[in-house]
This record gives structure tokens, C-alpha cells and sequence, in this order.
């Protein structure tokens, strides 16, 4: 479920009527069509956000993204979901796929922002992006996501920042490469003409000259002391006394003349303003429950009309917010006369939004009033919605803002502490927090007997959590134990504790390599979320369990629980996980060889977008995407894009089975890069003379592929017999387990092995058992055919020697209908159209990292690229190279 956003913080303001037409502001803003930024920075009370709204709404075609910003989206997650709102809203189709992302945690900001700019590349015409009140979000890490948009926009989209305080962006960079339009307080500040229009036009004074330029000389054209003046010269007999007294620095200004503007106003009124001054947006209901009255509504309305610094928020004129300074003026007022309302204004504030099920407000508001018991209530009653809402941020928040003791003397929030430090890697911290909850159910007796079920969930959570932290430490047994209590304590129709502790159980056994125990268990976890209704667990546990029939070498299991994920997934919107069971059904359909299937599956994933992906699984579309590249023959971009999966990986509680580090290695060993596969075993400490683990499996299977590409290049004897001994022991390991689909590699590795040795009969007879043993082997194409040359040498001699029955013969088959190799050392071959790409970038002034940052990849991706484009152009250096490419033709 996506968070909730406040439609009102969308709306453009309402432009007045009367307002000061000031041209020369608009042909600035005219010219940020010319400029990537255009930053109106100046202190409070010079008329910004009236300027932003006047100027946007004076016409003009222009599609236009209004964000109000407050302090809560100074959280990324908060703000990045308003800013694609806004987007989404202006320009329907942009960001459409963001809302899953951004609830993820953590938050992939520069993948969001891909997504966002890449759309709106192709939008035909101008967008501008309007954040007003940008000082108010106090986050280094939006900062760096607004410098990563502002750097990759496209010419036609312009972002117009309105601020107190000049934020902490390249401003400098882009001021002096012309990118950036500027418009501050001298910019803003009245002139004399202006200062006379306003005052006796919009206001309606009928000041004289020698007044209005001495209103305009004390106030040096700031205009919310402007505003204020004139409301307190309504009336007044003594225009001249006043104007001569009218002094001071802007603090005094303010305080003077909010006493003059209070002052005039009937008691009823000034009440009102000071006690709804708590609150950040008002609303006529909300205003009755705070100041006790049942005249909210109209009294807003008699405001609006006075001008009494009053914004709307909608077109419907039923949210509205004060002025900033105003309102801040007010607050202080109220906390100098009336200290003692501050906390009950607090408190009824808090009380309306629990009812109106606004709980983050209604939570903030209690801690204002630094009443904790409720805050800690509240936010009890809200910790079930926050964390399906995935709003981690939030609750984070909300338990920095308690005392430590009061945290702890709530079960449920500590286990929440709890898990915000497993989450974040602290497993010893966590632990304690654990141990707090349960001393603290134990201790409950406020009616809740130790055997109601609200307490048995509770206890059977932090089981669950506690298998999470054996999990997350390689504990299999600890994780089996904390499962298998969290089993015995959740009830018969507690499906969700059941579900999670069945799917631990199932993890434990697959990480320890039993697929024969996990099986089953992750059958009942998958069973139990669909029996609680949980869809989207569902979905994303079925790959799961899709993953380990693939490990029991039943690839017709997993694409059954794939389209039967399909099936349930009907429905709109597309609930997330439905683009994974897509991504699954590509991978078993590129495996099997039908790479047209497998191309249509990861293009209809893609566009579901985003939100139809769970972000621990996102990673998989380019793992599959990539191996599809690999297939097709272009390894560099099948490289490019494992790399960016290997970005988007989280590590979490599924056991890492296939790392994706170890399948980046295996297509440098098809690039016959084998120096650098050296490196990354070593760096990861793989080695042949291992002790064999089921986690460890992949990597030594990877390592096997590089001791034959050593002992096929140097002939490294000893690299083979280190080989042969590995793969006896991970086939022993593999057939005590139920491990079928990994005894089809190792024996399809055997028959590699044996024919590099020259012995081709101990090869014939492995792979003859390979067709023999695999439950399916029909199923299997590419994991024969990517080993290349050698392979479809070995194949077409095991046809001619009636090995393996049809299975070498279909192999060979499927091979001659495209070619999945890439051309060995010493043929260079064509560059492919990424390195062209490089090239074309390459020919300019950007530096290697600024290269790397264009092409989101790594620096190391691209000096394997600019290497390869050096030994196909037979050159040493980046210069020689363009040169090279421009006599070719290729630039």
C-alpha cells in the first residue's frame, strides 16, 4: 500500500486579486526555460511563493508540479513520494512506477530518479517542477537526490526552488556554466513604484508620496512588513505619526506590528487566531476541536477576506495555513500569554486526527504536547498500518522522539526497536530490546492474561524476529529453534505468524542445502499467506519457493506456482510481485531455449512497472535481463547490467544461493578476462581445496569454470585435478539433499573437465548420466550451451557416439539457431553498440568517473570496456583510440 499524501500540499496557491503586476520578476522567471534551476531564495516576508503563484497562474501554457513542503518531508521517502506525485499529476504516465519503490526500504533515491527523468525524456513539452519552502527539508540525502535530477533532466523540464536559505546544491557550478537563474531578496524587494501601487491600490490607503516612500525607506521594500502596515493603518487618523514612528530591525518590525494587527482585532478573533496558530494546516472542523468553538468554518472565511495573512489550499476553500511569519508571530504570542493552553490545544488537536485516522498527526501533536502515555497509545495503535505502509522512516522518528523508558515499558515498541536495529545490521543491540519485550509482556496485567491471544501474536513475533536475527548470523539451528516457537505460540487462525514461522523453518533447511526438508515447509509458509490473504507476501514467497523447486531440479513446478501466481494476481491495480512471477517465468524460458518467450516476459514485467516488483526481488529483472544479453552474444552489456543488479541487491533473510558477484564471473570468463576472475576469487577466499557448503556452492562451481579456462589456455594440469576433486565433493553433498538441479550442473561440469583432460569416454559417461539422472532434463538448454565451443564440440561428439539418446542432438539443435558466444582472445570482432556508446563519450572532455556516471555503471566496468575497445582498435590510449575511430568511420 502506497503512503498516504496530503492532496492539498499539490495545489498551486490561489493567485489574490489586486495583486502588484511586477514584469520584471516574470521575465526571470521566463528565463528559467534557458536553465536546468531557477532558485527564489530570500528571508521570510518577501512575497516568493505570491510571486510563483502569480506567474503561474497568469495563462500560460505551462504543465506545471506544485509541491508545499513542510518539515515531515524532510524524510527522502516523504519527500521523493510528493515530488513524483506532483509529476505523476501534471504529466499522467511519469512516475507511475515509483510508489513500490519509494516504499522500500532502504530507499533507491538514484533509481527512482532514472525512472522519473527517463519518462519524462519523452514528454513533448515543457514541465516545470515547482518545491516551495525547500528550508524546510533538512536532509543531506535530499540534497544529493535533487543535485542527481537537477544533473540528468532533460531541457525541457525546469525545477524552481523556493527557499529561506540557499540549499546545499552545486550552485556555483551551474551559476558559472550559465545554468541556473537566480532571483533574491533585492530582486524581490518592492520598488518605489511598486511600494506606492501596492499601498494605495491593492490596499485602498490613499497615502501621499511622502508617505509611501518613507513606508518604503523603513521597510526597504519588504513586503510582508509592508502587508502588515497597511493593515494597521486601516482607519487610522494619524497616518503621518504612525509612518514617522514606523522603525526598527525586521525582528521588531514584526513584533510591532503583529501587536497593532492583534490589537485591532475583537477578542473572539485574536483568541482564535492564537489557539489555531498550533496548527500547520486548518480546517473549519479541526479549528472547532482545538479552540472549543462551532464557528470554524465561517470564521476562516471572515479571515481570508480581511487578509488576514490566511493561504487557501484548495480550490474548494476548506484547508487553508497561515502565512508563515504570521503564524509564527502567533505562536509566540500564545506562548507568552497563555503557556498553560500550549499543551490542551496540543492534546485536542491529537484527539481530532486519531478520529479522522490521520494517526501521523495525531501522534506529533501528542508529543508537542509532551503527553508520552498517549503518543506511546497512538502510536501502538498505529505500528500495523506504518509497517505494511513500509513508512520506516516514520517509526523511526516516532521512537527517537520518546524517552527510552517510556519505549520499554511498551512491548510492542520495543520489539519495534528491536527490529529497526536488526534491520540496520545492529544484531547485538537488538537483542537486548527482545529480551525488554518479553520481561515486559510477562508483566502486563492490565486485563491481559498471559494466555490471550494479543499477547501470544506479540510473543510469536519476536520468535519470528529472533529466527530472523539466527538467520541473518548463518544460525541454522538457532533459526529453526525461534521458528519452531513461534509456531507452537501462534494460534490455529494466526496465519501470519504461522506463515512467517513455517517460512523460516523452510529458509533454515535450504540454507543448510536440505531442499528435500525445505520443501514442504515453504509450501505450508506460502499456504498460510494465502489462507490470511496477504496477496502481495504470497506472490513474492511463491518465487521463493519457485527457486527451490528449481534446486530440486523440477523446473515444471516452478512455472506451474508461476502461473498460478499469475492467475490469483489478477486484477487492478497490479498488485506488487506480479512483474517477479514474470522475471521467474523469463529465466525458466531462456533456460529451456526459448529466448523470444524469455524477452516477452521481462518486457511485459517492466511494464507493469516498479510498483508491480517487491524491492528484494527488483534486483532479479536485470539478473535475467542480463543473462538474456549474455545469450544474445553482447557480454559486455550482459556484464553492464548483472553489475546493476548487484547495486539493487538486498541482503535480507533469503540465503544467498546465487551471487550475483559469482555470475558477474562467470561472463568474464566467456570474455576470457580469466585475470581478473582470479581476483574476485580471491577476494571472496573461493578456493578448489574447500570444505563444500551449500552457500558456497555457486561460487565453487563458478571456480570450477575458471580452473578449466586455465588448464584450456595455459594448460595448468594440477588447475584440472584441483577441478575433478571439487566437483566429487559438491556431487556428494548435492545427492544427500535433494538437490537434483544442482547435480545436472556439476555432472554437466564433470563431462567439461574430463573432455579438457583429454578423456573423452570419463566424458561421454558424465554427460550421459546428466540426461539420465535429471528429473527434466528437457528443460535445460542454456546451462549446456553458454560453456561455448567446447561444449558444442563435445556434444556433436556424443551424437556421433549415441551418448545422452536425443538430448545431445536437440542441444545441438537450439545451438545453431543463434550463437551465445562471445569472440575469444585474440578475435576481436566488431565493437558492440555499448562500446560505440563509450566511444562516442570518450571523443569528449568528460573524465573517466563523469564517463562511468552517464552510463550508470561502475569506474571498473567501464575500464573493462575502454579495454576492450582498445585491443579491438589496436591502441594504448583514449586519444589514439578516437582517432583510430574517426579514420574507421565509427564517429
Amino acid at each position: 500500500m502506497a503512503r498516504p499524501v496530503i492532496a492539498t500540499k499539490l495545489f498551486v496557491p490561489t493567485s489574490r486579486r489586486g495583486l502588484v503586476t511586477r514584469p520584471r520578476l516574470s521575465e526571470l522567471l521566463r528565463r528559467g526555460a534557458e536553465s536546468r534551476l531557477t532558485l527564489v531564495s530570500a528571508p521570510a516576508g518577501f512575497g516568493k511563493t505570491t510571486l510563483l503563484a502569480a506567474w503561474l497562474g497568469d495563462g500560460g501554457d505551462r504543465c506545471v508540479a506544485w509541491v508545499s513542503l513542510d518539515p515531515a518531508d524532510s524524510e527522502p521517502a516523504s519527500f521523493w513520494t510528493y515530488v513524483v506525485t506532483a509529476l505523476h499529476a501534471a504529466v499522467p504516465g511519469v512516475g507511475s512506477g515509483a510508489p513500490a519503490l519509494l516504499a522500500s526500504s532502504p530507499l533507491h533515491t538514484e533509481l527512482v530518479l532514472t525512472m522519473v527523468v527517463n519518462e519524462l525524456a519523452a514528454v513533448p513539452g515543457e514541465v516545470w517542477l515547482v518545491l516551495d519552502d525547500y528550508h524546510l527539508v533538512d536532509n543531506r540525502d535530499v540534497d544529493g537526490g535533487m543535485a542527481f535530477l537537477l544533473e540528468h533532466l532533460p531541457r525541457h523540464v525546469h525545477v524552481v526552488i523556493s527557499t529561506r536559505a540557499d540549499p546545499d546544491l552545486p550552485l556555483a557550478r551551474w551559476r558559472g556554466c550559465g545554468e541556473l537563474v537566480e532571483i533574491r531578496a533585492a530582486d524581490l524587494r518592492f520598488t518605489s513604484d511598486e511600494t506606492a501601487e501596492y499601498l494605495n491600490e491593492a490596499a485602498g490607503l490613499g497615502l501621499d508620496a511622502v508617505d509611501v516612500g518613507a513606508l518604503g525607506e523603513r521597510t526597504e521594500g519588504w513586503i510582508a512588513a509592508l502587508q502588515l502596515a497597511a493593515l494597521s493603518l486601516r482607519g487610522r487618523v494619524d497616518v503621518g505619526g504612525f509612518v514617522a514612528r514606523f522603525a526598527g530591525n525586521d525582528r521588531y518590525i514584526v513584533d510591532y506590528l503583529a501587536e497593532e494587527v492583534l490589537s485591532q482585532q475583537s477578542d473572539a478573533v485574536r483568541e482564535f487566531l492564537l489557539h489555531s496558530a498550533v496548527l500547520d494546516r486548518i480546517t473549519g472542523p479541526l479549528c472547532d476541536a482545538v479552540t472549543g468553538g462551532g464557528d470554524g468554518s465561517d470564521m476562516l472565511v471572515a479571515l481570508e477576506r480581511a487578509n488576514l495573512f490566511l493561504v487557501p489550499l484548495d480550490d474548494r476553500r476548506q484547508w487553508y495555513r497561515y502565512h508563515h511569519l504570521f503564524a509564527d508571530v502567533l505562536r509566540a504570542r500564545l506562548l507568552s500569554e497563555q503557556p498553560e493552553q500550549v499543551p490542551v490545544l496540543h492534546q485536542r488537536a491529537s484527539r481530532w486526527y486519531e478520529l479522522h485516522d490521520l494517526a501521523e498527526d495525531a501522534v506529533r501533536h501528542a508529543l508537542i504536547a509532551r503527553d508520552v502515555d498517549r503518543a506511546v497509545h497512538l502510536m501502538e495503535l498505529a505500528v500495523p498500518t506504518v509497517r505494511r505502509n513500509r513508512q520506516d522512516g516514520l517509526l523511526i522518528d516516532w521512537l527517537k522522539a520518546l524517552p527510552d523508558d517510556a519505549v520499554r515499558r511498551s512491548p510492542l515498541l520495543s520489539v519495534v526497536a528491536g527490529w529497526r536495529l536488526m534491520v540496520s545490521g545492529e544484531l547485538d543491540a537488538a537483542e537486548p530490546w527482545f529480551d525488554g519485550a518479553e520481561r515486559a509482556v510477562a508483566g502486563v496485567s492490565d486485563g491481559l492474561s498471559a494466555e490471550s491471544e494479543e499477547l501470544r501474536t506479540l510473543l510469536a513475533t519476536i520468535a519470528i524476529h529472533r529466527a530472523g536475527l539466527a538467520q541473518a548470523r548463518g544460525d541454522v539451528p538457532g533459526t529453526t529453534q525461534q521458528a519452531r516457537i513461534a509456531l507452537d505460540l501462534a494460534g490455529p487462525d494466526d496465519h501470519l505468524a504461522r506463515g512467517g514461522a513455517a517460512g523460516f523453518l523452510g529458509l533454515a533447511a535450504w540454507a543448510a542445502g536440505d531442499v528435500s526438508g525445505a520443501l514442504p515447509m515453504f509450501t505450508h509458509a506460502v499456504a498460510s499467506l494465502h489462507a490470511a490473504g496477504n496477496l502481495v507476501d504470497e506472490l513474492s514467497s511463491t518465487v521463493v519457493l519457485a527457486d527451490m523447486w528449481l534446486a530440486a531440479g523440477r523446473p515444471s513446478k516452478a512455472r506451474q506456482l508461476y502461473r498460478r501466481g499469475l492467475a490469483a494476481a489478477q486484477g487492478d491495480p497490479v498488485p506488487q510481485g506480479t512483474a517477479d512471477l514474470h522475471v521467474g517465468l523469463s529465466e525458466l524460458d531462456r533456460e529451456a531455449g526459448d529466448l523470444r518467450s524469455a524477452k516477452e516476459h521481462l518486457e511485459t514485467a517492466a511494464a507493469l512497472g516498479e510498483h508491480a516488483s517487491t524491492p528484494h526481488l527488483r534486483y532479479r529483472w536485470f539478473v535475467a535481463m542480463g543473462r538474456v544479453a549474455a545469450t544474445e552474444g553482447d557480454l559486455d552489456r550482459g556484464f553492464d547490467l548483472l553489475d546493476r543488479a548487484e547495486q539493487l541487491y538486498l541482503r535480507g533473510v533469503l540465503p544467498e544461493v546465487r551471487p550475483v558477484a559469482a555470475m558477474k564471473a562467470r561472463v568474464r570468463i566467456a570474455q576470457g578476462e580469466l585475470a581478473d576472475v582470479t581476483g574476485w576469487a580471491r577476494d571472496r577466499g573461493v578456493f578448489a581445496t574447500d570444505d563444500v557448503a551449500h552457500l558456497r556452492e555457486f561460487d565453487h562451481l563458478t571456480m570450477v569454470r575458471l580452473l578449466i579456462a586455465r588448464h584450456r589456455t595455459n594448460q595448468d594440469t594440477g588447475a584440472m585435478d584441483e577441478a575433478v576433486g571439487l566437483l566429487d565433493r559438491l556431487l556428494d553433498a548435492a545427492g544427500t539433499s535433494g538437490r537434483a538441479g544442482s547435480r545436472v550442473e556439476i555432472r554437466m561440469l564433470q563431462a567439461l573437465a574430463h573432455d579438457a583432460q583429454g578423456h573423452r569416454p570419463r566424458a561421454h559417461e558424465a554427460l550421459d548420466r546428466v540426461f539420465s539422472e535429471a528429473p527434466e532434463p528437457e528443460a535445460y538448454a542454456r546451462l549446456f550451451l553458454d560453456e561455448g565451443a567446447p561444449m558444442t564440440a563435445l556434444l556433436r561428439d556424443a551424437e556421433q557416439h549415441d551418448v545422452g539418446g536425443d538430448h545431445a542432438r536437440r542441444l545441438l539443435s537450439l545451438g545453431a539457431s543463434f550463437d551465445a558466444v562471445a569472440p575469444a582472445a585474440g578475435q576481436a570482432g566488431p565493437l558492440t553498440e555499448r562500446e560505440i556508446q563509450v566511444l562516442r563519450l570518450l571523443a569528449g572532455e568528460l573524465s573517466g568517473p563523469q564517463i562511468a556516471r552517464d552510463l550508470y555503471v561502475s569506474h571498473n566496468t567501464l575500464r573493462t570496456h575502454t579495454k576492450h575497445i582498445f585491443t579491438k582498435l589496436e591502441v594504448t590510449t583514449r586519444r589514439a583510440a578516437v582517432r583510430s575511430a574517426r579514420d574507421r568511420g565509427l564517429l
